[in-house]
């Protein structure tokens, strides 16, 4: 079982896993992942939480934070303008974020999760970063050949720290 501060509190194997960077298992539960939850802050200070699509990126950022990469992609939405979403307009307003990745297993010694607090921000087509994202997205889901990803805004969310529980092996 990884380190964390899960339902029994800190230290659930031995010392939180509240770190600054990810652990190698952090690391590759996170890449592998299919989806992650991101929860912004909607204008009364409620979380808005949204499922979404991700990469890890290959490369940290400026601070050498890690960076999660997510496309505001073609999938049905309920506006048409990606800059409008209350998730885009959440984190223009309050670049604070949180995203969770979680595994469900009947067999509960298979549970595990990856807590991380972030600051986001829009990487508009054409600015730095934006075309490599691309490729790494498409790769890890097909679905994305046929978008026009080139033409819309990713979000990138800096990780400033992580939490985690559970076996976090796969």
């Amino acid at each position: 079982m990884a380190t964390g501060d899960g339902p029994s509190g800190p230290g659930v194997a031995g010392h939180a896993a509240l770190t600054a960077l990810l652990t190698p298992a952090e690391r590759r539960f996170l890449a592998d992942a299919r989806r992650a939850v991101l929860a912004t802050v909607d204008p009364a200070g409620l979380p808005r939480l949204v499922p979404i699509c991700f990469v890890l990126s290959p490369a940290p950022d400026e601070r050498g934070r890690p960076v999660v990469i997510s496309p505001l992609d073609e999938k049905p939405k309920s506006v048409r303008d990606p800059l409008a979403l209350a998730r885009v307009r959440d984190v223009l307003a309050r670049p604070r974020v949180r995203l969770l990745v979680d595994r469900w297993d009947e067999d509960w010694t298979r549970l595990g999760w990856l807590r991380l607090d972030a600051v986001a921000s829009l990487v508009a087509p054409g600015e730095p970063g934006h075309a490599a994202a691309l490729v790494t997205l498409r790769r890890k889901y097909p679905q994305y050949v046929r978008q026009r990803l080139e033409t819309r805004p990713l979000v990138r969310i800096a990780i400033e720290r992580a939490s985690s529980w559970g076996d976090l092996s796969g």
